[in-house]
């Protein structure tokens, strides 16, 4: 993770711009104050924090893995920028002195969850290939297939970057990239508008089989966004994730299933021709869908009633946690910027896939950050619980 280590942290007057970084505040732990939180804002308007973490002889001055910026050329400039401001005396560091590359200069085909929930595109078959790694495949698929809108998601920050690259040499106008988890992102999908879902090659997780992309929510989810016709497509070379992603399948009352082995197709990861080599076995499993689903329909909006609770009483919510039926609430950590504004820090919503956010609260007023949470029927009865113990206690 992006970091420096300094001799002692300092605070200028803020808000102060360095470049095209703005640090707005610094928010401190209540509960443990040698834990801070530095608030910057590009000037594309991207807001995230940077921790600060002291202790008797050094300082640690790092990401916030809650809200870190897509691009994380972005995190270097924040770091590199505030220790310049601040004159920071810098002991040690990991973040390159230069993170400019001409080909990540501008990144318009790197989008965030907010871009495809608020308007999602719609004007082309599309295609999503989840967990694309290298991005030969996803590469390939977009250059020969250039009326079709391509979807990679991805978690792994070098392989983003790596994908991004190609786009903008290759002039890819096809193929949107996205950070996150691609069992959250199926919910945003409309219905009915995909031609083909690829995983290809997925880690297996056979001491963690909950982490597994292929589940039967996946496939209702697949099944729902797929038009008629359209194809769920698995590829492995472990025999235990084929025989478990089989029997999901299997599980469902109607279903159409195409399963081949070893079969040849147009371009192959780096990996899969080491295994080739290899002599291992390469298993696929297609789901052909044959319904045409009801359009997604979600209830509700994450608004706030006005936070009735005093400063002791939000102090209070300190490691606080509310289990329901179906999901959870917990407020990790409470910081005060000043006087009147406050932060909470919390995750919520679904036990396997939970949201992790902040809380800005001003003068009775309260706003997620650094967005809102993702749109779904489970954040939704979580917010209402927050909302609720923000209005009422």
């Amino acid at each position: 993770m992006p970091h420096l280590v300094i001799e002692k942290f300092k605070q200028p007057q803020l808000p102060a711009t360095y470049e095209d970084m703005r640090y707005l505040y610094v928010a401190t732990n209540r509960h443990f104050t040698n834990e801070k939180l530095l608030c910057v804002e590009h000037a594309s308007k991207e807001r995230f924090f940077l921790v600060v973490k002291e202790d008797a002889e050094k300082t640690l001055l790092k990401s916030d893995k809650t809200t870190r910026p897509a691009s994380v050329s972005l995190l270097h400039k924040a770091l590199r920028g505030y220790a310049k401001l601040a004159d920071l005396n810098v002991l040690a560091s990991n973040v390159p002195q230069e993170s400019f590359n001409p080909h990540l200069k501008e990144t318009p085909a790197l989008k965030t969850i907010e871009y495809f929930a608020n308007e999602f595109p719609t004007d082309k078959e599309v295609h999503i290939e989840v967990g694309f790694g290298s991005g030969r495949h996803l590469l390939y698929q977009a250059k020969h297939n250039p009326d079709i809108l391509f979807i990679g998601i991805e978690i792994h920050r070098p392989s983003i970057e790596q994908v991004l690259k190609q786009i903008n040499i290759q002039n890819l106008q096809n193929l949107l990239v996205i950070d996150y988890d691609a069992r959250l992102f199926m919910e945003q999908v409309p219905s009915n508008i995909v031609g083909k879902i690829y995983v290809h090659f997925p880690v297996p997780w056979d001491k963690k089989p909950h982490r597994r992309v292929i589940s039967k929510s996946f496939i209702t989810e697949a099944t729902r966004v797929l038009k008629v016709g359209g194809r769920l497509e698995l590829r492995t070379d472990s025999e235990n994730y084929y025989a478990y992603s089989y029997e999901t399948f299997m599980s469902f009352n109607k279903i159409e299933l195409e399963i081949k082995k070893n079969k040849e197709i147009a371009v192959s990861s780096k990996y899969e021709d080491r295994w080739k080599k290899m002599e291992k076995n390469i298993y696929d499993i297609a789901m052909i869908c044959d319904v045409h689903s009801e359009e997604l329909t979600i209830e509700g909006d994450f608004h706030f009633d006005s936070v009735e609770l005093d400063k002791k009483a939000l102090e209070a919510l300190h490691a606080k946690k509310i289990v329901k039926e179906g999901y959870f609430v917990h407020f990790e950590r409470v910081y005060v910027i000043d006087e009147n504004k406050e932060l909470l820090k919390l995750s919520f919503g679904s036990f396997d896939r939970p949201e992790h956010l902040y809380i800005y609260i001003e003068g009775g007023r309260a706003s997620y950050f650094p967005h809102e949470p993702l749109r779904s029927k489970v954040n939704i009865a979580a917010h209402k619980t927050i909302n609720g113990v923000l209005h009422h206690g």
